[in-house]
């Protein structure tokens, strides 16, 4: 547990420097990056070779770390967010007006997910924010499932990858559309 507790510090010492990290989530690795920096999103989008207007999913520990993104939300909105987490399900919900365009993809809306992962949490929470979550792949490739794999895949250009297993998930969380809880993706 040590060798992971220093993994998670220096993830966050990453974070704070605009670095990109990898880390195990439900189903397969994901990167991330702090979301209010334009430096280390862009830096993710390239490594990524994915086009910035895709947006990306935020993940927290806790609802309160996803506040700053969010729009005020109707209280049915918030009974479908809190029926699903923490859990494997990320919503599509209305953003607010300081959430980062390079986060939104320039859309009004925002993708979002309290993990119930628990090196996922536990990294978010002591990070003390929500952070960005994306698969460990280039785009259209299949995402690594273990931290060799995103080692594999990215070298150094990841600047810490916190060790440990993926959840039990055989596919990437469902996303589903908070005003009409519609699945987008199953």
């Amino acid at each position: 547990m040590a060798a992971v507790d220093f993994a998670i510090r220096k993830a966050c010492r990453a974070l704070d420097d605009d670095g990109l990290i990898a880390y195990p989530t439900e189903a397969v690795f994901g990167l991330g990056c702090r979301p209010d920096s334009a430096i280390a999103t862009l830096r993710l989008a390239t490594l990524k070779q994915r086009d910035l207007r895709a947006g990306f999913i935020l993940i927290a520990a806790h609802r309160s770390q996803l506040d700053p993104y969010l729009a005020p939300l109707t209280a049915r909105i918030e009974r479908r967010l809190r029926s699903s987490w923490p859990g494997p399900v990320t919503w599509i919900v209305p953003a607010s007006l300081d959430a980062p365009e390079w986060i939104t993809g320039g859309r009004e809306t925002i993708a979002v997910r309290v993990t119930a992962h628990p090196l996922a949490s536990r990294l978010c929470a002591s990070f003390g924010a929500a952070i960005v979550s994306t698969s460990a792949n280039v785009a259209g490739r299949p995402p690594a499932r273990t931290a060799l794999g995103a080692r594999r895949r990215f070298g150094t250009r990841i600047d810490v990858i916190v060790p440990g297993k993926v959840g039990s998930a055989a596919r990437p969380t469902e996303i589903r559309d908070a005003l009409t809880n519609e699945i987008l993706r199953a």
